[in-house]
Parts: C-alpha cells; structure tokens; sequence
C-alpha cells in the first residue's frame, strides 16, 4: 500500500497531464466504479490543495492576530501550497498562465493580511479597502479562470463562489478575535469543505477541456464523490488536531472549541462507516477514532508535565491502538484494507502529529509546519485506500454517474454553509452515508 505524500519541493500536481506513474485500467471498455483514474487523481490532488489554502490562511491570519512566533513558518506554508497550485495551473494551461494565477492568487492572500494588519490597528477605513481589494480580485480571478477554461466555469458563478470564501476566512477570523470560538473553528470548517466545490468544478472543467489526457475518465463519479468526501474529513482531522495540541500545550482559550469540532469531524466520519457497515460498526469505529484523538491529548498534557513516563505511555497506547484499528478496518473491509499496510501508514500518521508538535514545543517551527503540511497530504492516501476498498465491496451502489445541479466553483453556499451529502448516490447511501452538518455557529 502507497499513501500518497506531500514532497514540498516537487508537489504531486506537477505533470497533472500527464499522470505517467500510475497504472490504470484501460477505460475503454466498460468497468466497476473506481475511485483510481486520471480524472479522479487530479480532483483529489485539487482537494488537497484548495482546502489546505483554507486551513493555512486561516491560521496564519490568527497567528499574525496573536503576534506568535510561528506566524513567518505558517506564512511561509502557505506560500509553498500557493507554489502547488501554481505549477498544477502551470501543468495544465502553461507557464504564463501559472504566473498569472501566482500573482491573483497571491495578491488575495496579501489582502487578508492587510484586513489582519488593519484589525489590528483598529483601523476601520483600511480594513474596507482591503475588502474592496478582495472584491476587485475575485472579479480579476473569475474572469481568468472562465477564459482558461473556456467557459466551461462561468465567470459570474466563479465571482459568487468566490465572494464564500471571503465571507468565511473574513467571519472566521471576526469571530476569532471577538472570541467567538465556536463560530470560528465552526466557520474554519465550513470554509475547508467549501473549496472542495472549488477542485471538483476546475477538476471536472480540465477533464472535459483535455479528455485525452485524462484517458477519457470523468472527475465526478458516484465514486469520486465517496473519495472526495473521505478526502474532506480524513484531512480536517489532521487539521483540527495538529491545531489542537498546540492549543492544548499553550493553554489557549480557544482550545475548547477546537475540540468541539474535532469531536463533530468524528461523529461524522463514525456515521459513515455506520451507514456501509451498520451501527455497531459505526460505534466501534467511533471509539477507536476518538481513544486515539484522546492518547494524543495525554501526550500533550505529559509533555506540559515533563513527564517523561506519561509520554511514553500515551505512545504505547497509539501503538496499541493502530495495531487493534488496523485489525478492525481490514476485517470489516474483508481485506480490501490490508492490517499490515494500515498499520504502517497509522505510524506514520502518529508520527507525523507527534512531530509537528514536539517540533513546535522545541520552537522549531519550520519544521512543524513542514511536517503539517506532510501530514496534511498523507491523509488522502488513507482516503483512497477506504474509498477504494468501501467501492471495491459495494459496487452497486457506487456505480455510474451522479445527478446533480451544477454549482459552478461553489456558488451555491452564499450563507457560509453547505449541505453535506453525497451528491447522486443511491437513495440509500444519499439519506445516510454523511449526515447533513449543522452549522449554526457559523450562521449567526
């Protein structure tokens, strides 16, 4: 099993035409549902990058908030996710191209910092302008875009997509600093789930515009739904809690919330696997799932503690844990989730969160936030390798093509929020797999 890695110097998006170092099946001819092809590949390379955008910014906007001393690390993350989109633009469209979303893309970010600057100084005339920016960039953006791709992404839905994820990182930055924390981290999530309406629409319009690059695959399968889905929570779980042990270690107020959240991103991922393998399934997953969150959270307490002891008992607990986890999903899958293969990625899973964070105590922050972003990305290998064997087991119900509106780039979530369900799966899938999330907090 090969989970797939973030390589910060050459990123996976590279040569997104040319997807040479993948052996796929011939499409030709009519096959199961997959969640492995070309097409699908550059949708979750998308996700992954698009919905790290939200997580970084968001967090370098409260780290500049706060004056922290990781604030230049963070940012500095956030430039090289800016670099992958740019050379997947670039791989797609050419190099002037590239260039020309490196610099809007870019320029947007610089207007959230001047909107962090201008809060800061309390300073109400500066924080207009710099809105006024954002809205004379996504106006800028969305016109690139719908003439790259031909206008198969229209301008006008695009500039309304784009107008969410201004409000998002602007409420939840607001909220953060009236100490509001429930609506921020609530509003942070809704914020990362939304540009994955972002990387379906491009991944789908890219596919269409150079079908023979992708070997005639589609973007948005019944399929790519379930991986893009998986995509989405597997991954805000590194977010939610990388951000939560440093939190915890710093006593942060907003520590409480974080968790909220994280403790939701469970219930939700619990409530999938109930809805393929059935409520006991569901409660089994659910309390290996948080006992692990909990282990991580009595590292961080040992380590406020120095104690050295408590330390090395919470790390056998994880290695206790991966090894049962492991056990657990490769029966339920029936194999399809090799034991062995799981529990070597668990390590490094562990290791990953375990080293962003004594790499952050230890003030190293360079290294915490490359190895965040590293555990970032490894997250959506562990959703190829479950989406793939919950397709592999079920392929009735993942087969063919959703029925869906279309949405453009997530134009739909005007109030900051979206439904979650998967769009055009099966009737029985679609009133279960994913519960619809609730999202008062960020709709106040």
């Amino acid at each position: 099993m090969n989970f797939k890695k973030a390589l910060l110097a050459i990123p996976l998006s590279a040569s997104l035409l040319v997807p040479s170092g993948l052996a796929f099946a011939d499409y030709s001819q009519p096959a199961m549902p997959t969640v492995e092809t070309p097409a699908v590949e550059l949708r979750a390379d998308l996700d992954r990058m698009f919905s790290e955008h939200a997580y970084l910014a968001i967090t370098t906007m409260r780290k500049a908030a706060n004056g922290e001393e990781d604030f230049k690390a963070v940012s500095e993350a956030l430039k090289g996710n800016t670099e992958d989109l740019t050379n997947a633009i670039a791989s797609v469209y050419g190099e002037e191209a590239g260039q020309k979303f490196n610099d809007l893309w870019s320029s947007h970010i610089g207007y959230f910092v001047d909107y962090v600057k201008a809060t800061a100084a309390g300073d109400e005339e500066a924080k207009q302008a710099a809105l006024d920016e954002l809205d004379q960039y996504r106006q800028d953006f969305s016109t690139f875009i719908s003439g790259a791709t031909e206008g198969a992404i229209p301008a006008e839905a695009l500039a309304s997509g784009l107008q969410t994820h201004v409000n998002q990182l602007i409420t939840a930055f607001d909220a953060y600093v009236a100490e509001d924390y429930d609506k921020a981290f609530m509003t942070q999530s809704d914020a990362m789930e939304h540009l994955f309406m972002t990387s379906k629409g491009l991944s789908k319009a890219i596919v269409n515009q150079f079908p023979e690059k992708f070997e005639n695959t589609k973007a948005v399968t019944n399929a790519a739904n379930l991986r893009s889905d998986l995509n989405f929570l597997l991954s805000e779980h590194f977010a939610l809690a990388q951000q939560a042990m440093q939190n915890g270690i710093d006593g942060d107020p907003e520590f409480k919330a974080n968790v909220s959240v994280l403790t939701q991103n469970t219930e939700e991922l619990s409530q999938a696997i109930a809805s393929v393998y059935g409520e006991e399934s569901g409660q089994q997953f659910k309390a290996f799932w948080s006992e692990h969150i909990g282990y991580f959270v009595d590292y961080v307490n040992a380590t406020a503690n120095n104690d050295e002891a408590a330390k090395e008992e919470a790390l056998n607990n994880l290695d206790d844990y991966r090894k049962n986890f492991s056990e657990f999903m490769a029966t339920a899958t029936e194999g399809g989730v090799p034991a062995d293969g799981l529990a070597a990625a668990l390590q490094t899973h562990v290791n990953q969160l375990i080293g962003a964070f004594d790499s952050y105590v230890a003030e190293d922050y360079t290294e915490t936030w490359n190895t965040a972003r590293e555990g970032y990305a490894h997250m959506y290998g562990a959703a190829k390798l479950f989406s793939s064997a919950i397709v592999t087991q079920f392929p009735e119900k993942f087969a063919g093509m959703p029925e869906m509106p279309e949405t453009g780039m997530g134009g739909m979530s005007d109030n900051g929020s979206m439904n979650w369900v998967l769009w055009g799966l099966p009737l029985l899938l679609l009133t279960s797999l994913f519960v619809v999330r609730k999202r008062t907090a960020s709709q106040q």
